[in-house]
């Protein structure tokens, strides 16, 4: 049986990252960063000679602005709270009126935001605000279509840690807009004993594998563990050494059928590896407790969203 609590363990096993859980000074960070590779070349090691906005400097603009964030698609929103941040990265007086919210799902044609400020402000900032909307809207759009793959059944399903550097809590937010689930967040709050730790450790089956898992149960005691195998043989020593979830790598059906009989209830089970749109109904009938794929992301296709000038 697993070493911690049900109801403990799936606190730990499956959770949504909410916007309120995201820190802001890493996202005014990452803000910051988008601006300065559009305005002045962040990221080249001879930084351009003249830096800014140099068509909207020319046109010498006075006045104020209204434009309408419109969304050209059907999609999942995410992102609308990044408007404001990105706004307020190119000055002042510009502000944002969200007409819809995160993880609604809208037909093409929506209005999801307006924008009214310095004309000179609007312009530039235009791109660096489309480009996190329309690639957070993105993700939450395709996990919403695997999630639908599932139908109603009790199977969850999870990310992985497949995201972009520094996007890594925006991604996991977008995903759960979709309606899926996170898996852990990074290396530190889940034991999750992979391929290459086992090969590392020459610990790959038998009581070498079992002596694996209970050392990491004692190094960690208040954390699940997890172990990945690719073999039936490999189960009945993972569990003997009590691991709470056991991930089956790139089974097949049958392979899946098989291991979560032998499995029951003595650990959570997680299929992962090659995981499609297309494979998801059939695995939604197995009884497994998750489902893992980085689809979710690195998968996912940006929607279309324009910024369209009213006034």
């Amino acid at each position: 049986m697993t070493r911690l609590p049900r109801a403990r363990l799936l606190a730990h096993l499956h959770h949504r990252v909410r916007w309120t859980d995201l820190d802001p000074a890493h996202l005014r960070r990452l803000v910051a960063s988008a601006r300065d590779e559009d305005l002045a070349g962040a990221g080249l090691k001879r930084p351009p000679a003249r830096s800014g906005d140099v068509t909207t400097a020319g046109q010498c603009l006075t006045g104020r602005g209204t434009a309408a964030l419109v969304a050209r698609q059907e999609m999942v929103v995410c992102g609308l709270g990044l408007a404001s941040m990105v706004l307020a990265a190119y000055g002042r007086g510009a502000t944002v009126k969200p007409l819809v919210s995160d993880g609604d799902v809208v037909p093409a044609g929506s209005l999801l935001a307006v924008v009214s400020g310095p004309s000179r402000l609007l312009l530039p900032a235009e791109r660096v605000l489309l480009n996190f909307l329309q690639r957070l809207s993105g993700i939450a759009t395709t996990t919403r279509r695997h999630v639908l793959a599932l139908g109603d059944s009790p199977t969850r399903l999870l990310d992985t840690r497949k995201t972009t550097p520094g996007w890594r809590m925006l991604e996991k937010y977008a995903v759960a807009c979709g309606g899926s689930d996170n898996h852990r967040l990074g290396l530190f709050d889940r034991v999750m004993l992979k391929d290459n730790h086992l090969a590392a450790a020459g610990a790959t089956a038998g009581e070498r594998l079992a002596a694996a898992v209970r050392r990491a149960s004692a190094a960690a005691p208040e954390l699940p563990i997890e172990v990945e195998v690719d073999a039936l043989g490999q189960i009945p020593p993972v569990l003997e050494a009590g691991a709470d979830v056991i991930l089956l790598d790139n089974f097949t059906v049958p392979q899946l059928r098989r291991a979560v009989a032998l499995i029951g209830d003595q650990a959570f089970t997680e299929a992962s590896g090659g995981v499609t749109l297309a494979s998801l109904p059939k695995l939604a009938q197995l009884g497994l407790d998750f489902i893992s794929t980085g689809a979710l992301v690195h998968h996912s296709v940006w929607v279309d969203i324009g910024l369209d000038w009213k006034e």
